[in-house]
């Protein structure tokens, strides 16, 4: 049985084409649609959602790939692109009757977050993301031993085959690996959490790999082609991260500004999973980017 965030409505909503999404709603409000992140679940919002559902309609989806969602076959690089990912949020959102929305994302869903608010900036209002750069600096970003941090968006890029069979031939140790790893506080991920993040992620290998890989690819160029027209984002945008820029010599801030205007960015004392780590100081951020 799929865990999902206590008190919220579990259902399942149109994506874009034909693909369906699971999705937890709850609260009344204006509304709040929050993405998670790999190796996760839409539980990775329980905390915040329940937080914001005093004064929200908070919608919290499963990506495509991921969770309860479809999973369909990357039978060509648009399948897991984050434009067409962002298009299914969008199209979820107006199937619950929102035409526009504030969007927060983590991780995977802030990439996701990211490309919806350059393609749909007319139906994004607010926009906030946690623990990421865009994925054209992420690619420029991660060089020398550095890098290793992020060994798997290399072993995810490499082509249809081998990554699927590794993964899966050590899916829980593999996906557990970073589930220890980026956490400061292990104590904030009870173990019913965290069996169901491994028990979803297991059963989504071959499609999490299609998401990682199109950020190998077509997410790139869509990235670079927005760059080159220099485009940016309209609506309010806060950031909160680690000090990334610290640990792999950059200016995180400064990658920010060039696409959002409109930038409050933070850091933050709390590890990757900083929603279930830190839920009062996120929620707190997003409540101020939604007076902006």
């Amino acid at each position: 049985m799929t865990l999902t965030i206590p008190g919220f409505d579990h259902i399942r909503l149109p994506g874009a084409d034909g693909v369906e999404l699971a999705a937890a709603v709850g609260g009344s409000g204006s509304p709040v649609v929050l993405l998670h992140g790999f190796p996760q679940t839409h539980l990775m919002w329980r905390h915040v959602a329940e937080q914001l559902a005093d004064e929200h309609t908070v919608i919290c989806p499963d990506l495509r790939g991921y969770g309860a969602s479809d999973k369909p076959a990357a039978t060509d690089p648009d399948v897991y692109a984050k434009r067409t990912m962002a298009a299914d949020v969008v199209t979820l959102a107006a199937a619950l009757g929102h035409e526009r929305f504030a969007l927060v994302g983590h991780d995977r869903g802030a990439l996701v977050a990211f490309r919806a608010g350059l393609d749909h900036p007319e139906t994004i209002t607010h926009l906030g993301i946690l623990d990421i750069v865009p994925t054209l600096d992420m690619w420029n970003v991660l060089h020398g031993a550095s890098a290793a941090v992020g060994y798997h968006l290399f072993l995810m890029a490499q082509p249809p085959g081998l990554p699927e069979a590794m993964i899966a031939g050590s899916a829980d140790a593999f996906f557990g690996s970073f589930l220890d790893a980026w956490a400061n506080d292990p104590t904030t991920m009870p173990g019913d959490v965290r069996a169901e993040y491994l028990r979803a992620s297991a059963a989504a290998v071959t499609s999490i790999v299609a998401d990682y890989r199109a950020s190998a690819d077509i997410d790139v160029m869509h990235d670079q082609a927005d760059l080159d027209a220099g485009s940016q984002l309209a609506m309010p945008v806060t950031v909160v991260q680690q000090d990334w820029g610290a640990q792999l010599g950059y200016d995180a801030a400064g990658v920010w500004k060039a696409w959002a205007p409109d930038l409050d960015h933070r850091l933050t004392r709390a590890g990757h999973f900083m929603a279930e780590e830190a839920p009062d100081e996120i929620a707190a951020a997003i409540r101020g980017l939604l007076a902006r």
